[in-house]
């Protein structure tokens, strides 16, 4: 059955500090503009010494062109003006991983009542019997990464590996960047001494699960016996110091660990930096990295846990039940101890006042369950040294006990991987295979599915252990939204470290037509058999029936979601498509609906301070698209609205449902726009009186420099907003799609336009570096144009926003009013302004019904008429010629004019509703008028 995509929680984030990786080839002189528009502090190269990619290693990474910076510029604008230079990668942020410790009483429990029944894991895992076959060796070092470790306990101070080609002199002995590093190192605060901090004591108790001495006549024994362990301190205890799991992980693979225990993390924040230091320690350096699946007791992606060449560990308890708290998931590889598992403490005062070096305590987790598989691990690695770290992994999940079976774990059958740790199996057994999937590739390549979608599937499967015969690879969706239509492929025979994949004849997925659930998660499971009676399961997982929608028919791509955004659903710019235009970068940061009616009653879904976002309106019915639709090519439905002011209370929403319609055309002259309706309903008891409406757009247009050199204008002939890259090639250069990009007026009261310079200095009316407030929203929207800031970013450029809208002057309880917009791109100005017109006149041909067009001065009455109709208008129009269609679309009344008024009568027309189409020296304008 499938489940709805799990929400998963955003980890708090390094303040300031942003990475990016650069793309082969490209250069940093390019970024130079670019980071001084985001005010950013030099680029630190993150990971110098790092090993390069090699082909004698397939899938190894790049680490050197990974740089980190400091900038007060919030991350999705940081993306949006870096991503545009073309020259990066990816732009993200750091990721604080949170230790997975959940500590109980000390010896609370009465089965804790010596030291030998506090360790009663090493029998249920078999590692007194696995000790006869090996104890490890010194020259097997398992990296810590963790808080500080008390270096001077009884149980580690023999285990730490010392680096003796560093000693303390203060000098770089090795060159390897860090000087003195004779004794781990301590990566959050980049000193030489990753010792203990009494805040932090989790790094004591991993290290003592995985190595605490053995033989010594007194304490526990670490599961690694004889290996080594590498004290790295992830923690910060200085003002400056910031969370370092992901550079300590690279740190470790770079010194020699075989073996990287990782007992900190956090659900959700998938990270792409945090994935490439995975595979680089895994593929490149060939250490085996394993992780802390995490304390929620829920099913959901818990990272670095999660991550592709990493063992995920979950716990469970002496009997082998999983333990209340420990995460369960199809990401999960096998499970180890984690209640009541005793270590070293190093916490408890001594007689002398100080910490003592011979304590201990019991603690709970998947903390502790992850090291003792790196302990297995370890053991592994000495017994089998010629296996690589993909193939220790292997041994492990397949000499695992299976625990499915039991009756207290039969609600997580397939959930805690392949069971519980056994290490005397996994250094014994024989003959063992394991084949996995290594890559599976979605084509078209989407984060989420609309219903209807045809999709194929690319697998790529190696064997890790011993050869195969007759391997298949079976696709099954677990999913009532998903069939497989083309679902198995024969990868034959295989050879130890031997590859196979479907490339020539991809898996075929098609998804349901209608009935899926917003957001769904559906999880589809390779099923991997050979002779022998070898069978292996694995999972991916695709997103269906996304929040949104991506208008496509023309040259603007568009994404609209279901709570009037627009560009993309978060302000992190990672649900939904952006827009683009003719093949370009996404040319929009941010967008969506404003409404007010006061400086304290907005409602919206943007950015408003500290890198939140409001949350005013929900959805009421998910965003669906149309294709034809009845009146253009492509056409999108949504329905939302805010919450509805309590009576008495101080309101803070506007309290209005929207429904939004969005349409699209493919036909030459209409391909560059794409034009928004909003019908706005009060929900109040009060008349709004009045009521602000617009757009809010935050345009990343491309230059060859970066995408913060751009500037704002207003068209006020065309109630045109628009914004424009400065810094173009100079001629005869092609100037580049999307250029140009604005919001044009179509149906509304009087227009507001208000741009603003997203680099505007303190004390400037509407600053957005500070946040976005509510009473600035306001201002932008109930300025005008008289008076409003209509220009931006000149003369050197800057990042811009702007915000379009209109005046509705009263919305009586229960009525609605209906506010419509264009949003074009174009490569050049005139092209935009030609846009702009195409916009108005479909809107007003096709629709017409509907009002076309808002500009200054612009009026009509009296409407309804019995027979004179009056028209006014701005000068600065041009006014021509008047028009009067009928409800066929058929000419009934044509008439010239000029200035800024007219009249023409309609005397002797039939009642009805009639299109009145006012034509200007490079415009038309229309309205819609009833006869009686």
């Amino acid at each position: 059955m499938t489940a709805p995509l799990r929400a998963q929680s955003v980890p708090p984030t390094v303040p300031g500090q942003l990475v990016l990786k650069l793309r082969p080839g490209q250069s940093l002189a390019v970024l130079e503009t670019a980071l001084q528009t985001l005010g950013a502090g030099p680029l630190t190269q993150k990971f110098p010494h790092a090993l390069p990619p090699s082909g004698e290693r397939p899938g190894s990474v790049e680490l050197r062109e990974i740089y980190q910076f400091r900038t007060a510029a919030d991350l999705n604008k940081a993306r949006a003006v870096l991503l545009a230079t073309g020259a990066v990668e990816y732009v993200e942020p750091l990721y604080i991983r949170q230790p997975q410790y959940q500590p109980n009483d000390p010896f609370a429990d009465s089965t804790l009542t010596s030291l030998t029944a506090s360790q009663y894991y090493l029998k249920q895992i078999k590692a007194y019997h696995a000790w006869d076959i090996t104890r490890g060796d010194s020259s097997i070092v398992i990296g810590i990464t963790d808080g500080g470790v008390r270096l001077t306990h009884v149980e580690l101070a023999p285990q730490i590996k010392h680096n003796y080609a560093d000693p303390i002199n203060g000098i770089d002995d090795d060159r390897d960047g860090y000087v003195d590093n004779f004794t781990g190192w301590d990566l959050a605060n980049n000193d030489n001494d990753p010792g203990y901090d009494i805040s932090i004591v989790h790094g004591t108790l991993v290290a003592g699960v995985a190595a605490a001495r053995v033989d010594n006549g007194q304490g526990i024994a670490g599961l690694g016996n004889q290996c080594r362990f590498l004290p790295l301190n992830i923690y910060p205890n200085t003002p400056t110091g910031t969370f370092a799991g992901i550079e300590a992980v690279v740190y470790a693979a770079d010194h020699g660990c075989q073996v990287i225990n990782m007992s900190w993390g956090g659900p959700g924040g998938y990270s792409q930096f945090e994935q490439d230091a995975m595979t680089y320690a895994a593929v490149n350096r060939d250490a085996v990295l394993v992780a802390a699946a995490g304390n929620t007791n829920a099913d959901l992606d818990f990272y670095p846990a999660s991550y592709q060449h990493v063992i995920s560990v979950s716990g469970v308890d002496n009997t082998d039940t999983k333990a209340s708290n420990a995460t369960f998931s199809h990401r999960i590889d096998l499970t180890a101890p984690g209640i009541s598992i005793l270590t070293c403490y190093g916490y408890h005062l001594a007689n002398g006042g100080g910490p003592a070096d011979n304590d201990y305590t019991a603690v709970g987790g998947t903390s502790f369950a992850a090291p003792l598989v790196a302990g297995a691990a370890a053991l592994v690695r000495r017994q089998f040294p010629n296996y690589n770290a993909d193939q220790v992994a292997a041994r492990l999940r397949q000499t695992t006990d299976n625990i499915d079976a039991l009756p207290a774990n039969a609600a997580w059958a397939g959930r805690l991987g392949t069971g519980r740790l056994n290490v005397l199996a996994a250094l014994t057994r024989a003959n063992l295979t394991e084949a996995r999937v290594v890559s599976s590739a979605f084509a078209p390549a989407r984060a989420a599915y609309a219903p209807g979608e045809i999709i194929s599937l690319t697998a790529a499967v190696q064997n890790l252990l011993a050869p195969v015969a007759g391997l298949s690879v079976t696709l099954t969706s677990l999913s009532p939204y998903v069939t497989v239509t083309a679902a198995s492929f024969a990868a034959g025979n295989l050879g130890t470290l031997g590859r196979a994949d479907n490339a020539a004849a991809p898996f075929r997925l098609a998804v349901a037509a209608s009935g899926i659930p917003l957001n769904t998660r559906a999880t589809l499971r390779y099923r991997l058999t050979a002779a022998g009676g070898f069978q292996l399961d694995q999972y991916v997982d695709l997103i269906l029936n996304p929040d949104y929608v991506v208008l496509d028919a023309n040259d603007l791509r568009l994404t609209l979601t279901s709570r009037g955004n627009l560009g993309y659903d978060n302000i992190f710019g990672t649900v939904g498509a952006g827009l683009t235009y003719r093949g370009s970068g996404n040319l929009l940061s941010e967008g969506g609906l404003l409404l007010a009616t006061t400086p304290t009653r907005v409602s919206d879904r943007l950015r408003s301070s500290r890198g939140q976002m409001r949350q005013s309106f929900f959805s009421l019915r998910q965003a669906t698209r149309q294709q034809p639709g009845p009146r253009a090519d492509q056409e999108a439905r949504v329905a939302f609205q805010d919450s509805v002011p309590a009576a008495g209370a101080a309101a803070r929403s506007v309290g209005v449902a929207v429904r939004q319609r969005a349409y699209a055309w493919a036909t030459p002259g209409r391909r560059d726009f794409v034009v928004l309706e909003y019908s706005l309903k009060n929900l109040t008891a009060d008349t709004l009186k009045p009521l602000y409406a617009g757009i809010f757009a935050d345009w990343d247009l491309p230059t060859p420099d970066g995408a913060a050199h751009n500037a704002a204008a207003y068209d006020s002939l065309r109630a045109l907003a628009y914004s424009y890259a400065l810094g173009q090639l100079p001629p005869p250069a092609t100037p580049a799609p999307g250029t140009y990009a604005g919001l044009r007026l179509l149906r509304g009261g009087p227009p507001a336009v208000y741009s603003i310079d997203g680099n505007a200095p303190a004390g400037s009316p509407v600053r957005l570096a500070d946040g976005f407030s509510a009473a600035e929203k306001f201002r932008t929207l109930s300025s005008g144009t008289a008076r409003a800031q209509r220009t931006a970013g000149l003369p050197n450029g800057s990042d811009v926003m702007q915000v379009l809208g209109t005046r509705l002057a009263r919305l009586a309880p229960g009525d609605s009013a209906t506010v419509a917009f264009a949003v074009l791109a174009a490569s050049t100005l005139a092209q935009l302004q030609s846009s702009a017109d195409a916009a108005a006149a479909a809107y007003a041909t096709v629709l017409p019904t509907r009002t076309a067009q808002a500009v200054a001065g612009f009026s009509v009455y009296p409407n309804p008429t019995t027979g004179l109709l009056h028209v006014e208008i701005s000068p600065d129009f041009g006014l021509r010629e008047i028009r009067v269609h009928n409800a066929l679309g058929q000419l009934v009344r044509r008439q010239p004019a000029s200035g800024a008024a007219a009249a023409i009568s309609l005397s002797g027309l039939a009642p009805g509703l009639y299109l009145l189409r006012v034509q200007g020296t490079s415009a038309v304008v229309s309205e819609t008028v009833e006869v009686r």
